[in-house]
Order: C-alpha cells, then structure tokens, then sequence
C-alpha cells in the first residue's frame, strides 16, 4: 500500500522537480519518469484478475527463467502456472476475485504446500472444479488434469462450492458432465480452513469427517513402513536390462544384502520399475548393473564430472519391500521377497516382518485408494504421499483375518506371474496338465481352476475391505465390492494359452526348457555347458537353430516338432485329436489341416507374439530372407556362438537352395507334360513363385557368407538392442529391436 502511495505522488514531485530549472536534476527527471510509469503500470490491482496462465515445470526453464522464479517466487517456482497464481493475487485488490484455469497438481503435490498454505491461511477458494481428464480436447490430451477456480483475496473462512469430475471417462465431455453432476447435486461445501485438518494441506473438499478424523489421529505409514524413493542410474540402456538377455549365470537372485551381493562377484540383480497394473506380486522383469556394489552406477558422470547417477536410499537395497508403479490408473502395491534394488519408477516401503501382511493388505484395500484419492488425486502415486496414509491399528480376529488373507493372495498371485516364462519362477505353462488325455481337457481343467483362483482373490479382497472399512467407519461412502477387472491375475485364455503353449514347446525344442525337469535348464552363454542328456522324453535340437519355413523342407523344423511334442506330452493315442484342437484355437482357415494351421502361425505370427511378450527384446532370433520368406529360422540367443552362422548356412540355407532349384526343375518337367492350359498356367505361376524365392535365398547366401566368416562373438551383458544389430538385415524387425527402448 506504501509503495502504491508513493509511486501515485512520485509523478507530481518529479514534474516540481523539473520546473526548478536545474540542469541536471532535469535530466534526471527526463530519465526517471519513463520508469515510474512503468512501475505505476505493473503496480496496478484490479476487482477481477482473469487467466490461463502458460505451463512450464521448472526443468524445462532456462537458467535465466528459473533463477528469477526461484528468487522472485519461491512457494510456487515448481511451474509457471503456479507463479501466476501468486502473482495473480499481487494484481488483485483486497476483498477482489481472481479467477483461473490452472493444472490442478497445485492443489495436492508436495512441491506447491507452501503456495497452498499461503492460499488457505489469508484467502478463500470461493469456487473450484476439479476438470480432471480431457481438460484441453483441442490438445488431443486426455491426460492434462486441469482446475478452474475462483480466489477472494483477503476473505478467510468463505465457505466455497467444489465439484470433481475426475471420475468421468477420460473421453467425455467435460461441460456436459458438468451440468449433469450439478443437476445431480454433486456437489461440495468446504470453508478453506478445513483442508488444513490433513498433514501436506491438500485440497480434499470430498473428504468426509471419519476420513479427516482418520488422517488427524491414526499414525502415518512412514512410521511403520519407511516408505522411500529409489535410485536413477542415469542411463537405463547402459545398467539395466530384461533379465532374460543375459546369463542367468551372472545374476544373483533372492541375496539378502549388499555385502552378500558384493562377494558373489556378479554383476546382475534384481530391479523394480514399476510396471503396468498389478496387484500382490509381479512385474518381476528387469534386473541392474549392481557389480562390487555399484560401482559403475557411483562413478557415472557426464564429459563435465558431474554426477549422473543417483543411487540413493542403498541402505534399503535388497531388503523384502512392498513397491508400487509410480504413474498409475489404479494403486497396485505388490510383495517382494529379499534381493531387489528399485528405481524411482518402483519405489517401495519396508515394513518389519510382522507388519508385512497387515500392511500389503491396507494399501491394497479402498481405503488405503479413499486416502490416496484424498492426499492426490493425481495419475503419480509419490512417496510423500504413500508415506501419510493413516494406518489404524486392527486387533483381534479381524487383524489375522487380514493378515491370513493377505498372505494367500500372495500366494496366488505369485503362483500367477509364475506361470508364464517371462518369470524367472516359471516352470511350465499353467494349461500343462499332462494327467488329462488330451488338450482340450487339460484346457478345460486350468479353465476350471483359473475360474476358482480368480473368484477366490476376489473374495480375499472383499472380505479385507469389509474389515477395513469399519475400522475406518467408511461405510457410509465405500463398498466392499471389486470390479473384475480389477482382480490382476492372468485369465482361460484359449488362444492365448495354446500360443504359450507353442512358445514352451519351442523353447523344449531350444533346449531353453526341458519335459524332464520343470522351469529354466539352459540360458547361459555360447552353447558353453549344455548338457543333451537332460532332454531325453523330447530331445533339445542340436545347435539351437530351429528352421519355421512356409513348407516342409526340413524334417527338423519348428512346425513338425509341435507333432513331435504334443506326441510326447499327451501319448500317440490322443495326437490327431491334439492336432485338430491346437490348430482350431489358433484360427484354422477353409480347408487347412491342422499341419498347415500350425505351420502357418509358426511361420507368421509366433515372431510377433515373442517380440511382444519378451518386450522386444527376444531370446530366439528370427534369421529371414526377405518378403518372399524364402528361409526362415529361429536361433537361441543363448546358444548362438561364433560358428552358429557357418552351421546355419552349411546346415540348412545351403541345402535349401538345391531343393528350391530341384522343385522348379520338377515343376517344369510337369508343366511341359501337362495335358491342359489351366494345369500348366498353374504349374507356372509356382515356377515362378518358387524362383523368386530362389533369388532371394541365393541373396541371402551371399550375405549370410559374409557375416559367417567374421564369426561374431556377443557379449550378453550389452543387451539384445545391441548384439541384435550386429547381424545387418540377416535377422527379422532389425528396426523395432534396435530402434526402441522397449517398455522400460
């Protein structure tokens, strides 16, 4: 007010100033005034500000920009959406209105508590609507969460009116569920003071009075769990990796510490990302560079020494955790034993032994959701946040009834991720039941037992939820019910199953797997260590080459070893009927056999299914001619060794090339002999087929030659994105292996 005094009269003095006729104070004044205007202009306050501020978190700024926030505007620097609301209150007049549409992330995070602090301690929100998805159509971004509000400056205690549409489709329009949420009554009557009732301040007009009481006298999960942020490497291509790409030989499982970990000399370790939404157990995948503790992580720095690594809070390294997906839909908190290190994508909390269970059933119960929504309603579920859940003590029989549930739906769900071979666990598809008959009704057993699991966790999580929410005294605004689809176990999946099916076989064929013993036999490096004898039921192939081409050239091919397998799995007896069942599910075509479905699939589409379930990042190697898919043929990353090229050549391109030729000859034989046009134009058109692929094949000799004699060795530790380039366009989606960072 002082300042808004003075620059009012500044004018006036300045304008005396220069009638007194002295020179230089005239030239002062001619100096000054322009600058006085200025002020006078920027020192302006209006009964209404108005804005859509621009958006730009501080790590975008440049240094000049980012400097003058954090010296001019140090509770709302995070973004210069937040600095404009600051400043929109600067413009505005005492008892004025500022209104603005803003991303709402300053109303909950952590980073903007002392703006929101300023805010509710000496203003009221008089009107707030939380936009939530599909704020901005025009951006075409259903994931810019926005707020429209109206602030009254210097007006404590103003009861205001709240609404939140988050909970509409990400989609929908936004003013049309306005109106009806407003016709519907939905909305919320909140005074400012209110919010501070909850530790962080958030914005929680939906908080009910149990829900408030039970964050203001229940004690906070960071004094049971100690909730923590993990490391950044720096460079995830360079440290981490999908556990399947390198020898499990060099990667330590299950070790309970640091020290252990240092002196088994390994260099790979367990590594929690996060991952899509899973609940109890899973998204068990990648594992990290972690070799004598770290120490190329610690000593990674950029061309200026800087640090680029953060390996922080190492004290909780491979310690039993519960960790969560940072960027989510849905909390899934899930279980992990000893021997994980985590990133910020995966942090994790570490509750003692004894509250494990009992905490991995509040975080994954509504409640533990009904708080979060509360503290964050948000798409990023952040330590600090975890970290203030209330946690209220249960007793009795209603805490083991918790913590028994808990622990079995535990065990479901790491019996579920362990059933597929992206696991570490696995040990054999879940529709191997080999004490049925035939597939179908092996098929229709796991259909049965799946169907029990997942009705089974679902009733696991009701009953936890139940408990929990009379604790909380919820009643009134949380059911117990979980949707389906929020049960996160794998479903009978008749397509999908017999598709894993193939991929299990071909691994049985890679000598990958074995039908004598469950789970992984061999995936060290350079075929170095394999043993034949532990395949005896179903013989692994001889040097890991597996041909998959369109038609039946070689005996030893991947489609007439699905014959081979089913065969040896399910008895002579059922085999046709096997056959028939196995192709039907993949999708047989008019008037093909169940030979010529498998075939087909193998030789189409497996490849693509294998880039998708290994993450593009495969472990067998499609080796592939061209368009014409002359030759084709599967090879055992973990197999392949300096002479694989030479034995692929010698063993099958070779001789395939004298077999096309020998075809065509016959064929034209045929053709000349043919009594009618019809016959021979037929005979024609596949001499020319198979001519094309003859001169694709003699092409791709040429070149497999030359890679051949260089007699490339890998190194597993650099990853299938690198060794995968090394082959030129020897190999099959060069592009989508190489090009990418895969889903890490």
């Amino acid at each position: 007010y002082a300042l808004k005094t003075h620059l009012a009269v500044l004018p006036q003095v300045l304008t005396l100033v220069k009638q007194s006729g002295d020179m230089y104070a005239t030239a002062a004044v001619d100096d000054l005034l322009p600058l006085v205007q200025q002020a006078q202009v920027l020192a302006m306050q209006f009964d209404a500000v108005v804005a859509n501020p621009p958006y730009m978190s501080s790590k975008g700024m440049g240094t000049s920009l980012r400097m003058f926030t954090e010296s001019k505007f140090p509770k709302s620097k995070g973004d210069l959406f937040a600095c404009f609301i600051e400043r929109g209150l600067d413009l505005t007049v005492s008892r004025g209105h500022m209104a603005m549409v803003t991303m709402q992330a300053w109303l909950f995070i952590n980073t903007y508590e002392e703006l929101r602090l300023a805010v509710l301690e000496s203003h009221s929100i008089s009107n707030l609507i939380q936009i939530g998805f599909n704020s901005f159509p025009e951006l075409n971004s259903k994931f810019a969460l926005a707020a429209a509000f109206t602030i009254t400056k210097d007006q404590k205690d103003q009861a205001g009116v709240f609404m939140s549409l988050n909970n509409a489709p990400k989609s929908a329009d936004k003013e049309a569920v306005f109106f009806a949420e407003k016709e519907a009554s939905k909305v919320f009557f909140a005074n400012s003071h209110e919010f501070q009732s909850i530790e962080g301040t958030p914005v929680a007009f939906e908080a009910s009075k149990a829900l408030r009481k039970a964050f203001r006298e229940s004690a906070k999960l960071r004094d049971i769990a100690e909730p923590r942020q993990g490391m950044a490497t720096g460079d995830n291509d360079k440290f981490v990796r999908i556990w399947s790409e390198v020898s499990v030989s060099t990667v330590g499982f299950g070790l309970p510490d640091r020290i252990s970990a240092e002196a088994k000399n390994l260099k790979w370790f367990p590594y929690n990302k996060g991952g899509g939404f899973r609940k109890w157990y899973g998204n068990q995948i990648f594992i990290v560079n972690w070799k004598n503790d770290g120490e190329e992580i610690r000593n990674f720095t950029d061309e200026n020494g800087k640090q680029r690594s953060r390996p922080q809070n190492t004290e909780y390294y491979f310690r039993s955790a519960i960790t969560w997906s940072l960027i989510g839909l849905v909390f899934g908190p899930r279980y992990n034993e000893q021997g994980f290190l985590f990133d910020v994508g995966g942090s994790s909390a570490f509750p003692a032994k004894e509250e494990m269970n009992y905490i991995m059933a509040f975080l994954i119960s509504k409640v533990s959701s009904r708080c979060l929504e509360t503290l964050n309603p948000t798409l990023n579920f952040q330590v600090g946040d975890i970290q203030r859940l209330p946690v209220i003590d249960l007793t009795g029989e209603a805490r083991e009834r918790v913590e028994a549930n808990s622990l079995r739906a535990i065990d479901l769900s790491k019996r579920d991720w362990n059933s597929v071979e992206t696991s570490w666990g696995f040990e054999r598809p879940s529709m191997f039941i080999v004490n049925e008959s035939t597939l179908e009704n092996a098929f229709q057993a796991w259909d049965k037992l799946n169907a029990n699991v997942v009705s089974e966790m679902q009733s696991l999580e009701e009953e936890n939820n139940c408990l929990f929410i009379a604790a909380y005294g919820l009643q009134d605004e949380l059911s117990c019910d979980v949707p389906d689809n929020q049960i996160t176990l794998d479903r009978a999946d008749r397509e999908k199953d017999s598709q894993r099916l193939i991929s299990y076989a071909i691994g049985c064929m890679m000598g990958r797997y074995s039908l004598d013993e469950p789970g992984l036999i061999y995936a060290h490096a350079g075929n170095i260590g394999f043993e034949p004898g532990r395949y005896a039921t179903f013989p692994a192939d001889a040097d890991g080459i597996v041909p998959i081409t369109d038609e039946l050239w070689f005996a030893d091919d991947a489609p007439s070893r699905i014959r081979e397998f089913l065969r040896a799995v399910w008895g002579p007896d059922t085999l046709e009927e096997n056959m028939t069942w196995l192709a039907e599910s993949l999708g047989t075509k008019a008037s093909e056999t169940p030979d010529e479905t498998i075939r087909r699939y193998i030789a189409d589409k497996f490849f693509k299914d294998h880039l998708q379930t290994y993450k593009k990042r495969p472990i067998y190697w499609l080796f592939s001619s061209g368009k014409q898919g002359a030759f084709q043929a599967l090879v055992y990353l973990h197999r392949y060794h300096e002479g694989t090229l030479a034995r692929l050549r010698a063993e099958y391109v070779v001789p395939l090339t004298g077999k096309i030729q020998s075809r065509i000859e016959m064929l034209q034989k045929d053709a000349a002999a043919a009594s009618s046009t019809a016959a021979r134009n037929k005979l024609a058109k596949e001499v020319e087929k198979l001519k094309k692929k003859h001169v694709e094949l003699l092409a791709y000799d040429e070149q497999l030659r030359h890679y051949a004699d260089m007699r490339i060795t890998l190194d597993l530790d650099d990853g299938v994105k690198v060794n995968y380039g090394k082959f030129g366009d020897l190999l099959a989606e060069v592009k989508a292996v190489t090009g990418g960072a895969g889903d890490e």
